[in-house]
C-alpha cells in the first residue's frame, strides 16, 4: 500500500515537474513498471541523443531500490551491453547508496550526471573504462557514434505505418543482443561492479 501511494505522489511530480532533460511515465496500467528517456548532455559525447530505460519497482521499495536499466544502447564504462547500470544509488547499503528519501526522479538525475561524468575507478564494462582512462579522445569518438547510430532520432518525414518502424527497432535490439553475445565471450574485458 505505501509503495502504491509513494509512487502515485512520485509520478505526479514527474509529470509535473520533471528534473530537466529527463521524462518518467507508467506503462499500460501497472504502477511498478515504468519508462522514461534522458536526453544526452550538452557537451558530452551522448548529446543530441535520446536514451530510453526502463525501471522495475520492487514490492518492497521504497526500502529496495528501482532497478533500472538502459534500452537504448549506450557506450559507458558504467553501462554494459545488456544496459545495466553501475550506479551506488542503484544499490542497498554496505556496496551501495540506496535510501528510502531517495526517489525515482533523484535517481534519473544522478544516471543523468553518471552519463556526463562517467566513473572509470567503478566500472562494469573494463575495457571501455581504460579506454576512457588512457585514450579518451577514442572513447568520445565511439560514444558519439554509438549515440548517433542508437539515440538520436531520425526525422523520416510522415510514416504511413508503423510497420516501417519495426525494421529499425529490430536492427537496434538485434545488435545489443548482439553485443552481448559478444560480450558473453569476452568476460575478461567484463567486471562485476563492486
Amino acid at each position: 500500500m505505501q509503495r502504491a501511494s509513494r509512487l502515485k505522489r512520485e509520478l505526479q511530480m514527474l509529470s509535473t515537474e520533471p528534473p530537466p532533460g529527463t521524462t518518467c511515465w507508467q506503462t499500460e496500467e501497472r504502477i511498478d513498471d515504468l519508462r522514461a528517456q534522458i536526453v544526452g548532455g550538452t557537451g558530452t559525447p551522448y548529446e543530441g541523443g535520446l536514451f530510453s530505460l526502463e525501471i522495475k519497482v520492487p514490492e518492497r521499495y521504497p526500502f529496495e531500490p528501482p532497478k533500472m536499466r538502459f534500452l537504448t544502447p549506450i557506450y559507458h564504462p558504467n553501462i554494459d551491453n545488456s544496459g545495466r547500470i553501475c550506479h551506488d544509488a542503484l544499490k542497498l547499503p554496505p556496496k551501495g547508496a540506496w535510501k528510502p528519501s531517495l526517489n525515482i526522479s533523484t535517481v534519473l538525475t544522478s544516471i543523468q550526471l553518471l552519463m556526463a561524468e562517467p566513473n572509470p575507478d567503478d566500472p562494469l564494462m573494463a575495457d571501455i573504462s581504460s579506454e576512457f582512462k588512457y585514450n579518451k579522445q577514442l572513447f568520445m569518438e565511439k560514444a558519439r557514434k554509438w549515440t548517433e547510430e542508437h539515440a538520436v532520432q531520425k526525422n523520416m518525414g510522415v510514416v504511413e505505418s508503423n510497420k516501417e518502424n519495426t525494421p529499425d527497432q529490430n536492427v537496434s535490439s538485434r545488435k545489443r543482443e548482439a553485443g552481448s553475445a559478444q560480450t558473453e565471450t569476452e568476460e575478461p574485458a567484463k567486471k562485476t561492479c563492486a
